[in-house]
């Protein structure tokens, strides 16, 4: 057996702690909630360090993006509307802390279905089994009429189906419902991003895919003029792991290629886990040349009320100072 000489450590190199730089410290811990307290007490609470810090920051990077009067656009896909979150993200629409929404073409089904019928979100196994996933009458009809009709007169796909929600009597719980026709009230735009073929309603006879094309690309050129003036403001992707990054990421390039400088803004990404897109197309490689990147990882249904409430109590802190 070999044996090993020992090293003699008599004359490692040390300091002293005070010397030193270091991460955590106690003026950054948090503190013991007291029961029966306020919400912005529970804030008061939270440590300053890691997801607690950027969760703050998040919520300071939007209120002092829209004091300045700079943009705070939400891209989503469609699971923040099927958990519960409309009333939220209309709430925030009407106290002007978004300015404008970017989702997918699934967002404009359950959004239709809970303004009209006050519930969404089929049993799709079940369904499947017997060909009738997707085949609501109202949803396949209604919807793709009120597209057809909408980039007939020369408008996108989420103009048009925030118009139709808001003026159609039927929809009885469109006011908290919808945020499609929230965005249309207080003409804020919303734009819809379609694949072709991963909605519900391309599988009716009333779809018309020139239609859907058409329209999605006029959306596309407004998210494009959107992100144009994202300088100094917020873009949140809520929950899209493949569409909204990706889109987000070309009308970037095109917003800088025609002439816009697009920088110095704060990037959130908000979802269960890190997508590789999601991760590289909104909070890396966009914020490369300045700027913030933001990842708070979450379920939806817990992550975003509490950062709207956050951003709620700032908004009065700065209202107030």
């Amino acid at each position: 057996m070999i044996k090993s000489e020992i090293p003699d450590f008599t004359n490692v190199r040390r300091y002293h702690l005070s010397e030193r730089k270091s991460k955590v410290c106690v003026s950054k811990a948090g503190t013991p909630y007291s029961p029966g307290g306020s919400f912005r007490d529970f804030l008061n609470t939270l440590p300053d360090i890691l997801a607690a810090g950027d969760f703050n920051s998040a919520a300071n990077a939007i209120v002092e993006a829209r004091s300045n009067g700079a943009s705070v656009v939400l891209g989503m896909g469609a699971h923040p509307i099927k958990v519960g979150l409309c009333p939220v993200i209309i709430n925030l629409i009407n106290e002007g802390l978004i300015t404008a929404i970017a989702t997918n073409g699934a967002s404009v089904v359950h959004d239709f279905e809970l303004a009209y019928m006050g519930y969404t979100s089929e049993d799709v196994l079940e369904q499947l089994n017997d060909g009738s996933f997707g085949m609501a009458y109202e949803t396949g009809v209604f919807l793709n009429e009120a597209i057809n009709k909408g980039v007939d007169e020369g408008n996108g796909i989420g103009y048009s189906i925030g118009e139709y929600i808001n003026s159609e009597s039927s929809m009885k719980h469109s006011e908290k419902n919808s945020i499609f026709a929230a965005c249309f009230r207080k003409q804020i735009p919303i734009t819809v991003h379609v694949a072709v073929g991963t909605d519900i309603i391309h599988m009716h006879p009333e779809a018309d895919g020139a239609k859907l094309g058409l329209g999605s690309m006029r959306d596309f050129r407004i998210f494009t003029s959107i992100v144009s003036g994202l300088t100094h403001g917020v873009f949140i992707n809520l929950g899209s792991a493949v569409l909204i990054p990706e889109v987000f990421l070309k009308a970037l390039t095109l917003a800088r290629n025609t002439g816009s400088r697009v920088d110095n803004f704060t990037a959130i990404n908000m979802d269960f886990i890190r997508h590789y897109r999601a991760h590289e197309n909104v909070l890396k490689r966009p914020t490369a040349n300045g700027g913030r990147a933001i990842s708070l990882i979450g379920h939806h249904e817990l992550m975003f009320p509490l950062l709207a409430a956050a951003v709620l109590e700032k908004k009065a802190d700065y209202s107030a100072a």
